[in-house]
C-alpha cells in the first residue's frame, strides 16, 4: 500500500481546507468501497486519501418540495429514507446489504458504468449537484455533469457536498436487468419519469446505465414521447429510438449487440408498467 497520509476532516470547511492545501495529491473518497480494493490490490497508488463519511455530508433533508441529499448518505439511508419509491428501489438494487451500508450516493456518481444506478435515478428526476469549493459553491444539473468516461466538469478545487432532487410531478418507474436477481452488475438500467395530462405525456424523462461512457438520458425517446399518448405505438418507437442512439460496450457481462437489444427491451416494459398505472 502507498498512502502514506490519511485524513479524516470532521467538517466540510476542513475538508476543502485540506483540499486547498494539497491538491491534486489527494484522493477523495466517501465510502471507499470501490477505491480502497483499488489502493489494497495496487491498481491505485495514492500517497495521500482523505475520507468525507464525517464531514457532515450524512443526511436526507426535504424542504420546498425539495430533497437535499448529502454526498456522503449511504445506500442503506436511501433505502430507508428517501421520500421517493424510485430512489428506495435503486439503491435497493445497488450492490449487496453490506455494501450498501457503506457506499455513498455521491459517491455512485463516480463509479464506471455498469454500476451507477443512483445516478440514472437521479438524471431521470432532474436532480442537481451542489459542487463546493473555499471560493463558494454553485449548482450543476447532473444531466450536464459527466463529461465523459470518468470525467466530469468538477474543478480541481471543489467537493460534491450535496444532492437536490425536485420532487417528481408525474409517475417514476426503475428497472435494473442483470444475470442474477440481485447484487449484479447491470446489463441495463432503465429509470423513467413520466408526467402526463389524461394519456398524453407532458414531460419526460428516460435514463440508461450500462450502455453508454457514464449514465444518460435518451433525449430523443424523450422527444418523441413529449406531446403524443403513451399508447403502444409511441412507446414502440421511444424504445427503438433510446436502442439507436446509446452507445453500449462489450464486456465480461454482455456483449454490445446484447445490451443495444435490451434497451429496447426495457424502455418498453419501464413504458408499458407507467401506462397501465395511468389506467
Amino acid at each position: 500500500m502507498t498512502v502514506k497520509s490519511y485524513f479524516l476532516p470532521q467538517s466540510l470547511d476542513e475538508a476543502l481546507g485540506l483540499l486547498a492545501e494539497h491538491g491534486d495529491s489527494l484522493l477523495l473518497v466517501g465510502g471507499g468501497t470501490v477505491a480502497l480494493p483499488l489502493i489494497n490490490e495496487g491498481v491505485s497508488t495514492p500517497e495521500k486519501v482523505m475520507a468525507l463519511p464525517q464531514a457532515g455530508l450524512s443526511y436526507i433533508q426535504r424542504a420546498n418540495g425539495t430533497v437535499n441529499i448529502g454526498a456522503t448518505s449511504t445506500l442503506t439511508q436511501m433505502v430507508d429514507e428517501a421520500p421517493f419509491p424510485i430512489l428506495q428501489e435503486a439503491a435497493r438494487q445497488s450492490a449487496s446489504w453490506t455494501i450498501r451500508n457503506m457506499a455513498t450516493v455521491g459517491g455512485n456518481l463516480f463509479v464506471p458504468p455498469p454500476s451507477g444506478d443512483i445516478a440514472t435515478a437521479l438524471l431521470a428526476l432532474d436532480a442537481q449537484v451542489k459542487l463546493v469549493s473555499q471560493a463558494g459553491a454553485r449548482l450543476v444539473p447532473l444531466a450536464d455533469f459527466y463529461s465523459g468516461f470518468l470525467a466530469n466538469v468538477m474543478r480541481a478545487d471543489e467537493i460534491l457536498a450535496e444532492i437536490q432532487v425536485p420532487a417528481p410531478q408525474g409517475k417514476t418507474a426503475f428497472i435494473k436487468y442483470g444475470r442474477k436477481a440481485a447484487n449484479t452488475p447491470a446489463i441495463v438500467t432503465v429509470a423513467a419519469h413520466i408526467t402526463l395530462d389524461g394519456d398524453t405525456v407532458t414531460a419526460a424523462r428516460l435514463a440508461l446505465n450500462a450502455v453508454g461512457l457514464h449514465p444518460l438520458r435518451a433525449t430523443v425517446a424523450e422527444a418523441l414521447l413529449t406531446g403524443n399518448r403513451l399508447d403502444e405505438a409511441t412507446i414502440s418507437a421511444a424504445a427503438t429510438a433510446a436502442a439507436e442512439n446509446c452507445q453500449p460496450f462489450t464486456d465480461a457481462i454482455a456483449s454490445e449487440w446484447y445490451r443495444r437489444k435490451m434497451v429496447k427491451v426495457f424502455v418498453r416494459r419501464i413504458l408499458r408498467q407507467i401506462a397501465g398505472e395511468a389506467g
